[in-house]
């Protein structure tokens, strides 16, 4: 689905199904049909400047004549998509606009985003819809240090009552397992977090030894079994998530990413965004990559604004159309995806003793043991063999070309992650398999998806940095000004805009660092002596106990990071309602 052709479709905000849909107009034999001259004539295809170019194969030279009438040499799927008023529709979403499900969503949430700006601020009057501001929070990985922080930052949004201005939360790697298990509750932002907090403590501080257990071996093996006899390729990835529901539940977890629409009903939470990155095997992810957004509702690309229903994810697709549908992932599996950069170096602490023992066993006995080959034997020797962390799943843009001038679409022109956008040739079939892999690996930041200007979005509370990536890619940005001193040692907050730049939100950048919070436990209550040392907290050193590889913290690790990233939005309340006003004012003028 070439991005010339997406503007065809581009006006039609009704999802699935839509009233102008894009439908199969006919099929045809291709690439060729042999004349009794043998001959090459190529087929023809109606061509439009918005649909996909046909594949037009060059003429074979004309050899002896063969008595063998009309033979076709090769049939396949080649059919062309047209613009008509149908009932029948793809099972993929073309274009760029939000989808019919996000935008309901979207005029749902403003409800509940007016109401609260209108009581933090003591507004007179209620907002109209065009005078709501879109804040969205995007996070970064990090692991159990990320999954902690984001918790403590949710408790600090929820004292000031700001929780309700948010209407998009975006995340990878640890901070997805903060979403993921928030989102099991359809109305976790409308309580107290305490509970769900508990519960996040109890999971971070558990000994992760009973992972490599014999019992767990056997979980594993049975759960990669039923996920190939679904249809699925198994792999490490798949192991990894099975490990990560370990890691962060008492047992097994049934929920799957689509039964989350049931927390955005009624608008009653903010839309979760979950990000991942699409490679191919043979290039770099400097040299290719594409990114991934997951919601309740579609998995996308971004550059092909290509969607697929989220339930429908890892099926195989054709030319559009859904060929054979697999039962949806539970979200273990996808969080294998999304996220794998945390543990790796205990998951291989715990493959060691295992390999350990095993040599010791071997040496004790005389005969030798065969194991099977199986999906559990399979994914730890890819995990030994492969290339690290690349999950494959069926590509739902099988069957499709690029434009002839894709490059021509600005939407997909912006996005210039990839050398291979200057080489069509490299770009134009599409490979079976998407490969994932987390977005960690290339820049870790999940705000793509929120920059989409249809997302119009207002205001950035940004928990992390990876501002140079905007400006290399001209995505409209504030620029970011750090003087030699901020570098070194960065302050709590920093507000940055540019209302010179169209379409540039505003950033609230709050890294996570340890300043006032030393001499300070609550926002202008200082430590006594005894409190000086909660406030002393290694975030950055090579020793650090919230280093990226940590998979267990003690209670006291948990705390004090917890309430770092509270106090932290505690402590500049004012420069995030700054933010929030600012962007009431800009919504205002622009309606007047």
């Amino acid at each position: 689905p070439g991005a010339g052709c997406h503007q065809g479709h581009a006006s039609s905000e009704q999802g699935y199904p839509a009233t102008r849909a894009w439908q199969v107009g006919g099929w045809v034999s291709s690439p060729a049909v042999l004349t009794a001259r043998g001959g090459c004539v190529p087929t023809r295809v109606p061509q439009h400047k918005n649909f996909p170019s046909p594949w037009n194969p060059q003429h074979l030279k004309i050899g002896p004549k063969i008595d063998m009438g009309v033979l076709i040499c090769k049939i396949c799927a080649c059919f062309y998509l047209s613009n008509c008023s149908c009932h029948q529709d793809l099972d993929m979403r073309f274009g760029f606009d939000l989808c019919s499900e996000e935008m309901a969503f979207l005029g749902k949430r403003k409800r509940y985003v007016a109401s609260a700006l209108k009581n933090v601020f003591h507004l007179q009057q209620d907002l109209q819809d065009r005078e709501v501001p879109v804040v969205a929070i995007i996070t970064t990985g990090g692991g159990l240090k990320s999954m902690t922080g984001l918790y403590g930052s949710l408790m600090g949004l929820k004292k000031l009552n700001l929780l309700d201005c948010v209407t998009y939360i975006s995340g990878l790697s640890g901070t997805t397992w903060t979403m993921a298990n928030l989102y099991r509750d359809a109305y976790w932002s409308q309580k107290d977090l305490d509970s769900h907090i508990g519960e996040a403590r109890k999971q971070a501080t558990k000994c992760k030894m009973g992972c490599f257990s014999m019992d767990r071996m056997k979980y594993y093996n049975k759960q990669l079994c039923q996920r190939k006899e679904e249809g699925y390729r198994t792999s490490f990835i798949d192991l990894w998530g099975l490990m990560i529901e370990y890691l962060l539940n008492d047992g097994k977890d049934p929920h799957k990413l689509s039964e989350q629409q049931e927390a955005l009903c009624d608008g009653q939470n903010p839309l979760p965004i979950y990000v991942s990155v699409s490679v191919r095997d043979s290039y770099s992810t400097n040299d290719f990559k594409e990114w991934v957004e997951f919601t309740p509702y579609e998995v996308g690309l971004l550059k092909y604004g290509a969607f697929i229903r989220t339930e429908h994810f890892g099926s195989e697709f054709f030319m559009g159309r859904l060929l054979k549908k697999l039962p949806e992932s539970r979200i273990c599996y996808l969080q294998g995806d999304v996220l794998r950069c945390l543990g790796t170096e205990a998951l291989w602490r715990g493959a060691k003793v295992l390999l350990t023992k095993g040599q010791i066993l071997s040496l004790m006995l005389r005969t030798r043991m065969y194991t099977p080959p199986g999906p559990l034997s399979s994914a730890l020797r890819g995990a030994l063999t492969d290339r690290f962390s690349v999950a494959q799943h069926h590509n739902f843009l099988k069957g499709y070309q690029l434009h002839n001038n894709y490059l021509e679409n600005k939407h997909f022109c912006r996005w210039k992650d990839t050398v291979l956008d200057s080489r069509p040739n490299e770009l134009m079939q599409n490979s079976d398999l998407l490969g994932m892999i987390d977005a960690g690996f290339f820049i870790n930041t999940s705000s793509p998806p929120l920059l989409r200007p249809q997302r119009e979005v207002d205001v950035i509370i940004y928990l992390n940095k990876a501002y140079k990536y905007y400006s290399e890619q001209k995505i409209p940005f504030p620029k970011i000004s750090l003087t030699d001193e901020d570098k070194k040692n960065l302050k709590e907050c920093y507000l940055f805009q540019d209302s010179d730049l169209p379409g540039c939100p505003i950033v609230i950048f709050l890294p996570l660092v340890n300043d006032t919070f030393q001499e300070y436990k609550a926002p202008g209550v200082k430590r006594c002596c005894s409190e000086m040392e909660e406030g002393q907290l290694d975030l950055t050193s090579r020793f650090s106990p919230y280093c990226m590889f940590s998979v267990r913290y003690t209670d006291e690790n948990y705390r004090r990071l917890l309430n770092l990233s509270e106090y932290n939005i505690l402590n500049n309340s004012q420069m995030i309602m700054q933010a929030l006003q600012i962007a009431m004012q800009r919504r205002m003028q622009n309606v007047c």
